[in-house]
């Protein structure tokens, strides 16, 4: 700790001072902790308290994260990911209007607290892509944050608390509730979102009554309440780790292992259970992620898509949620690895069977371009739109309403292939297409005009509540179209409502 710079932005914490930066008005503060470093004996425990500090923090670059493997070839070169080595991985990222810490006393503003994806085994609040400069310049102070990951974050051990990762974003989340009001922001007004396994921890947080209070209103992009695995499930996974480690399945187990091997070892299983094994590990496998939020009777008593409506809504706070997928989201998945092109006609029934899905209604996606795009199809309709489309309709009759999106803008990365694939919206809900580590996923030209319109729909909903489009209901369906051919502002009711009838009563 030193004294601070002159000119540089100073706030004052709990825990003590930070000293962040400033660029086009815009003051940064990164690498913030929230919670002590989870290392020797708080490795595998809930997250404690900051340890406070004297003197003045800096604050001006991304702290390190949780250890995590590295993205293999061909996504190497499409995500960024930054490995930040470092014991201090609980801390996470503010961007607000620098004149809000430098003595403005205007009215609190509404926050936005980002969970990045990563399928709960990867991923960091440090990528260029969540830089929260242009929600701050809209009038919103926007969060990234880091928590723990793969087993050290999601392993069901005997001797540790469950879901040891959402028990750090609670963490976050009640530092963004003590804390927030020194950069401006309105702890009253607190918006969750994220992508992906991000937002699978939105809507599980949505259903959690450990999280209520704690923020207003929930986006979730590409995920929803159904990815979660049981008990029974998650010990078996950490059981066939410690058999390849040859160690307990137990946090004192798992600690004597050298960091590099035991991340060597994740990766292993977990492409072996979302790939080669995927029917044999049942529903995770299917999921293709062996670390997935565990159904432990406490923090996650049921799936959360069950928790979000009928008797368990009565009592519900009123949560506002924007949600909503990709239209080819599996492309992120089958491209890559050149699988699309190799899909024949009889992989789709043998696919429906897999995800329970009748012959008959694993034909109608024969009627695409392609048997690869059929197949396409199906598994985004299974992993992503279907999930998304049930959170919304659970949701009918509560206490707050759902509206619903859809991203159909074609990505021209890979030839022009990886098209409206997972992931590929995130620059635009940040208004950052144009921060170049982000361009391996939709190049260097993307659209000015629809970042323009889908980070301004994100911005209403964060401070007003509502996206500016109508609500999701069951007289209409209504979903909002970013990318489409039909322009700016298109809604659509219903779409594909044919494929969506294929699942009710199965997903």
């Amino acid at each position: 700790m030193s004294a601070s710079a002159p000119g540089l932005p100073v706030v004052t914490v709990s825990a003590g001072a930070l000293q962040g930066t400033e660029a086009d008005g815009i003051a940064s503060f990164k690498g913030v902790p929230y919670a002590a470093p989870p290392v020797g004996p708080l490795r595998f425990a809930a997250p404690a308290p900051v340890e406070p500090w004297d003197g003045v923090r800096d604050a001006t670059a991304y702290g390190p994260n949780p250890a995590k493997p590295l993205y293999a070839p061909p996504f190497d070169t499409m995500l960024s990911d930054p490995v930040i080595p470092g014991d201090d991985v609980l801390n996470l990222n503010v961007w607000t209007p620098a004149a809000r810490v430098t003595g403005d006393d205007g009215a609190p503003l509404p926050v936005l607290v980002w969970i990045h994806g990563g399928a709960f085994r990867g991923g960091t609040g440090a990528v260029g892509t969540y830089d929260g400069s242009a929600f701050a310049r809209d009038g919103v102070v926007c969060v990234t944050i880091n928590y723990r990951l793969g087993m050290d974050g999601f392993g069901a051990l005997p001797d540790a608390p469950h879901n040891r990762g959402l028990l750090d974003q609670l963490a976050a989340l009640r530092w963004v509730r003590d804390e927030i009001a020194a950069f401006g922001g309105d702890p009253g007004r607190v918006t969750i979102a994220g992508e992906s396994a991000g937002a699978m921890s939105v809507v599980t947080l949505l259903a959690a009554d450990e999280a209520r209070g704690l923020f207003h209103r929930a986006i979730a992009q590409s995920g929803a309440g159904h990815h979660v695995q049981s008990i029974e499930s998650a010990t078996r996974v950490a059981e066939e780790l410690g058999r390849r480690l040859d160690v307990a399945p137990t946090a004192a187990g798992f600690a004597g292992v050298p960091v590099d091997a035991f991340i060597a070892a994740q990766l292993q299983l977990g492409t072996e259970v979302s790939t080669t094994d995927r029917l044999a590990w049942g529903d995770v496998g299917l999921d293709g992620m062996p670390y997935e939020p565990v159904v432990d009777g406490d923090l996650i008593p049921r799936r959360p898509v069950d928790a979000l409506g009928g008797d368990a809504a009565d009592d519900a706070p009123a949560v506002p949620l924007l949600i909503g997928t990709n239209a080819e989201e599996y492309r992120f998945w089958l491209v890559p690895l050149g699988i699309l092109e190799h899909v024949t006609a009889e992989t789709l029934p043998f696919a429906g069977d897999a995800y329970r899905l009748p012959a008959e209604s694993a034909a109608v996606y024969a009627d695409g371009p392609s048997a690869g795009d059929g197949l396409e199809s199906l598994m985004t309709d299974w992993m992503f739109r279907i999930p998304a489309i049930r959170a919304a309709e659970s949701r009918w009759g509560g206490p707050a309403p759902t509206w619903l999106y859809e991203f159909r803008w074609r990505s021209p990365s890979l030839d022009g292939q990886l098209g409206a694939a997972h992931a590929v919206e995130i620059a635009f809900a940040f208004d950052t297409t144009h921060v170049e580590s982000g361009w391996g996923m939709i190049g260097p030209d993307a659209p000015q005009d629809l970042a323009d319109e889908m980070h301004a729909a994100w911005v209403a909903f964060v401070v007003g509540g509502d996206p500016e489009w109508p609500a999701y209901e069951p007289d209409r369906r209504a979903v909002r179209v970013f990318g489409g051919a039909a322009g700016a502002g298109a809604v659509e009711d219903d779409p594909d409502g044919g494929r969506r009838a294929l699942w009710d009563g199965l997903r």
